[in-house]
């Protein structure tokens, strides 16, 4: 086989539907989030970033920063390896307990990123639980169905947020079957919000294991930022909930949260835990002060719901298509791959970096781009970027359409 010929092919292939993903070679620098730095070969320009995310700015924070300087001098880079070979250091300790007292559950595990936490976690669920099904939301990001198949369980797959169909599923399912309901709380591409009480009686009723995903909530939602669970009082009921350090906490690393015995178990038996270098130090020390940070401070949360309503009524007073929902998270729909992509480069000429979402990120014909302001985003950018975006829509003839429900 010519392994070269095969590779530029589909490549190609990628390039002529509009698919192909161009990364853009940015230079973050800290205390000016969310301006940054685009190189273009030789050239660098000055752009306001409008798609991190690093939710709240907090990668830039003063004590997020000192904590992992600090911790650098104290400890040094590395891990070390694996915490079954090398031991677990202080610093993944103290923020697991951070992390369990942040959701009210008894304990919490730390892994190298949410998605190796969702990938664990779920495989291992679904692998040890004898006889085990797990039941997916449709939309459940890449992490989960990646983790089910690993599980090599059953899999049942319930329509996006419909829990009369959910019902249907476990009703049907023999009694006394180990079940797993998989599913998110904040979908990332269209901001919608599962309705997590409902979900939680039908599993309550049938037995059936709770896990959700948290990344795009927690930090975000909350008194305390512990996820749309713990702004709707629903923490206690969950059995696994799943978050991350990177989007709403600005660091790296996942992890999972629920009884002593569940975490011991994925911790015993994970593939993804057992083989996987551990957290640096520096980095857990990072976590921690970010999330005992924004546990402590409501108002930032506040300042990010009041940014993302205002870019959201501000597009929409423009004629853009949002794509409105519950969330902090602004889809402008754009429904072409290649139209998306042009944007999104006329829209980096005039000083504004939105990446193009594009398949298989989201359904063909639903191309988009996926708008997310922090607090640090200002009515000068916003006004802006309204500006720039109503001429790239007029230069590429896309419609002034108003407004588009996420739901429909």
């Amino acid at each position: 086989m010519d392994y070269e010929k095969f590779f530029g092919e589909q490549i190609e292939q990628l390039q002529d539907e509009g698919n192909y993903r161009i990364f853009a070679d940015l230079e973050r620098m800290a205390g000016e989030f969310p301006r940054a730095k685009a190189h273009h070969g030789d050239s660098v320009d000055e752009i306001v970033v409008w798609c991190s995310n690093d939710y709240l700015g907090m990668a830039q924070h003063p004590e997020v920063l000192a904590a992992m300087v600090d911790a650098t001098e104290r400890y040094g880079a590395g891990a070390g390896g694996t915490r079954n070979i090398g031991g677990t250091h202080h610093e993944i300790v103290l923020l697991e307990q951070e992390l369990a007292d942040l959701h009210q559950k008894e304990a919490a595990l730390v892994l190298t990123s949410g998605w190796v936490a969702n990938l664990t976690a779920l495989c291992t669920l679904g692998a040890k639980l004898p006889g085990a099904v797990i039941v997916s939301d449709a939309w459940n990001h890449n992490s989960m169905i990646e983790g089910i198949r690993a599980g090599r369980c059953d899999k049942v797959v319930f329509r996006h947020n419909d829990v009369d169909h959910l019902e249907l599923i476990l009703k049907a399912l023999p009694e006394g079957t180990p079940k797993i309901v998989a599913f998110e709380s904040v979908y990332s591409m269209d901001g919608d919000i599962a309705p997590i009480a409902d979900i939680l009686e039908v599993c309550e009723r049938h037995g059936a294991l709770s896990y959700i995903d948290e990344v795009h909530a927690v930090g975000l939602y909350g008194e305390r930022g512990g996820g749309v669970c713990e702004r709707e009082g629903l923490m206690d009921r969950v059995d696994v909930i799943q978050g991350t350090m990177a989007k709403g906490f600005g660091v790296i690393g996942g992890y999972v949260a629920g009884s002593r015995k569940m975490v011991d178990f994925v911790r015993s038996f994970g593939p993804g835990f057992i083989f996987s270098t551990a957290l640096p130090p520096p980095v857990a020390a990072a976590c921690r002060a970010s999330v005992a940070w924004v546990k402590a401070h409501p108002e930032i949360r506040e300042k990010h719901q009041e940014r993302a309503r205002a870019l959201s009524d501000r597009l929409l007073s423009a004629g853009l298509p949002v794509m409105v929902n519950q969330s902090h998270i602004v889809p402008v729909k754009v429904g072409d791959p290649v139209l998306c992509r042009r944007a999104s480069d006329l829209l980096e000429e005039r000083g504004h970096y939105v990446q193009p979402i594009n398949y298989p990120t989201v359904p063909k014909g639903t191309e988009r781009l996926r708008f997310t302001p922090s607090p640090n985003h200002d009515e000068q950018m916003m006004g802006s970027l309204e500006r720039a975006m109503v001429a790239v829509w007029k230069e590429l003839g896309l419609p002034l359409s108003g407004a588009e429900s996420s739901a429909a």
